[in-house]
């Protein structure tokens, strides 16, 4: 870089110096008396001229000063008549081109303004007068409690990983009841749960409920491309957490330096990240008991911890964070809502039966989009119209205003018709909530099923139900067109993930047995082979997967063709009103109502 520079400003002197001609033409102006001075240095000849000149011939400007380089072989007079003539005729040295300290400028000076701009960026990133030393400071963050702070009256549908928490805020305002009795603060406590589940808000009502400092940091803060960097950004933190103990140090995504050992390979064969493990490691395993300083970590991703991070004595405790249920998701709603005007009369345990599977960041965002929905609609207060609006945004897209052939909407009523009839007559299926052919996100239509209640664990006539109910769709545009069409990709991918989970992952299947073959691990809906596993399994699999997804097929198109009546009226349905709920679409297939469907099944109502 320097050199690079260097050779540009030699250049950029050098445009603005004589210009350059051949010996002949600068003995002629010598000899024609134009030359008012000479500087020489060694063989090349500058001279300043009298009055201007166009040298070479048919060049586009005049020039006053020239240079030439003078022959070996040349034996003129040329400097006779210089002195003859009374030129001075003087060292190229000795002129007014700067001498020495010029030269030196040019040629170091682009390489010291690197070196200085280089030391600017450092100490700015490694935090003013710090140097080079900054890198290696702590980029933790902190919490202040005045102002506007999270505690545990924030947090809800997590009451036992709460319960937990408190005892730790509990441990660290009144250790000495507990030292008393023998008993020590865990030394580290282990948030696992997956996305949205409230880790990081836990950890925040923490800071919000503990009289001591908090200090918050996520891994991949640690990290850096310097070597070491890391490591000493762990001592700097755990330095600071221990000068003001007790305290709380939190690190978020634990897994993105806390991954097990071995596997990563580093320029040298050094890695930064197992540097930067190596070191948390020894400040959680080197604390004094009675220091007080308790480590916070957050991950979605435990199995990829390294065993020495999860053992005693570094993280004592991990708590579980999962999806929460019915009286959950009502709590967490709830907390959300507290400053959404509701309509009169709405009860949110209605929508807290239509989330099934949501987690906190997703009630708290249906909550959010069904406030934008009544602002949209001008309403002064949010009913349970704008949550189902928002339900359907969230789970099915927003609605795409395209115009669609008239061939095109009747092929897509009976595709979703197809899906709804299986639904309501596959025994075991999860009720349907509402079937459109209002095009969604990526899709023409939308069937919505949803289960009653919570569900922890499904049989396989379940998993067979949603199976046959997934391929409904492709099965009624057979029935009743006779051919099938791109519209089942997603159901077909659906369909094909439940069979391969059946028979590699839960020994459903009576012909592989009941064994693991894919790894629970792979979150692709293909599913990776488990080390070890032999070719043959692997085919073993393919055939049953496919087995059961052509069967189910045939047991779905079997099933519409004997209730094509019902299929008709739905599809027709659709077709005029484009929307149906779960109750419309009950009545106009010929069935019970849902308070009578539930109370049959001893089931109660599902609101």
């Amino acid at each position: 870089m320097a050199v690079v520079v260097n050779v540009w400003i030699a250049r950029t002197v050098r445009d603005d110096g004589p210009t350059p001609v051949d010996y002949t033409s600068f003995v002629e102006q010598v000899r024609s008396g134009n030359v008012e001075s000479v500087r020489i240095d060694g063989l090349t000849l500058e001279a300043d001229l009298r009055r201007e000149v166009v040298l070479p011939v048919g060049a586009a400007e005049a020039t006053r000063s020239i240079e030439a380089a003078r022959p070996e072989f040349a034996a003129d007079d040329v400097l006779d008549v210089l002195v003859a003539d009374g030129v001075p005729v003087t060292d190229a040295g000795d002129g007014d081109g700067g001498g020495w300290p010029f030269t030196v400028l040019v040629t170091f000076g682009p390489a010291v303004l690197i070196v200085l701009g280089a030391l600017w960026l450092l100490r700015r990133a490694g935090g003013g007068a710090a140097g080079f030393t900054g890198f290696g400071r702590s980029r933790a963050t902190r919490y202040e409690r005045p102002g506007q702070r999270v505690t545990f009256a924030d947090v809800a549908g997590v009451d036992e990983a709460k319960e937990e928490l408190r005892e730790i805020v509990d441990v660290l305002r009144e250790p000495e009841r507990y030292r008393s009795v023998g008993a020590r603060a865990p030394r580290g406590v282990l948030l696992l749960g997956p996305p949205g589940t409230g880790k990081t808000l836990l950890a925040r009502a923490v800071a919000g409920e503990a009289d001591v400092p908090f200090f918050s940091q996520s891994a991949s803060e640690f990290i850096e491309m310097i070597v070491g960097v890391g490591a000493s950004r762990v001592r700097d933190l755990f330095d600071r957490a221990k000068a003001e103990a007790p305290s709380i140090v939190f690190i978020d995504e634990l897994d993105a330096i806390g991954r097990t050992r071995g596997g990563f390979a580093g320029l040298g064969g050094v890695d930064e990240r197992e540097q930067t493990l190596n070191q948390i490691l020894t400040e959680m395993d080197g604390f004094d008991p009675n220091q007080g300083v308790i480590v916070l970590a957050a991950t979605n991703r435990p199995d990829v911890l390294d065993p020495a991070l999860l053992r005693a004595g570094r993280f004592d405790r991990r708590v579980a964070l999962n999806a929460p249920d019915h009286a959950g998701r009502l709590a967490i709603l709830g907390v959300h809502a507290r400053h959404v005007p509701l309509a009169a009369g709405f009860d949110m345990a209605d929508v807290a039966s239509l989330t099934p599977g949501m987690v906190g960041a997703d009630l708290a965002n249906l909550v959010n989009e069904a406030a934008l929905s009544a602002a949209r609609a001008g309403r002064g207060a949010v009913g349970r119209d704008d949550f189902l609006a928002a339900l359907e945004r969230i789970l099915l897209g927003a609605e795409r205003r395209i115009t669609i052939p008239e061939h095109e909407r009747r092929r897509t009523a009976y595709h979703e018709a197809g899906h709804a009839l299986a639904g309501m007559l596959q025994e075991g299926a999860d009720p349907v909530r509402k079937v459109s052919i209002i095009p969604r996100g990526r899709s023409l239509g939308v069937t919505y099923q949803s289960p009653s209640g919570d569900q922890y664990s499904v049989g396989e006539r379940y998993l067979q139900g949603r199976i046959i109910g997934a391929l409904a769709g492709r099965a009624a545009e057979h029935l009743v067109f006779g051919e099938a069409t791109t519209g089942a990709e997603a159901d077909l991918e659906l369909a094909t993930a439940l069979a391969r989970s059946m028979v590699g992952r839960w020994g459903m299947s009576p012909v592989v047995g009941p064994v693991a073959v894919l790894s629970a691990d792979d979150p692709s809906p293909v599913g990776l082979p488990m080390d070890g596993t032999s070719e043959a399994m692997r085919n073993l699999v393919d055939e049953e997967v496919r087995r059961i997804v052509v069967e189910s097929l045939g047991r779905a198109r079997d099933l519409l063709a004997e209730h094509r009546g019902r299929l008709d009226d739905l599809a027709a349905a659709l077709l005029e009103r484009e929307t149906l709920d779960e109750d419309d679409a009950r009545r106009v297939a010929g069935l019970a109502p849902v308070a009578q469907r539930d109370a049959r099944r001893g089931l109660g109502s599902s609101g």
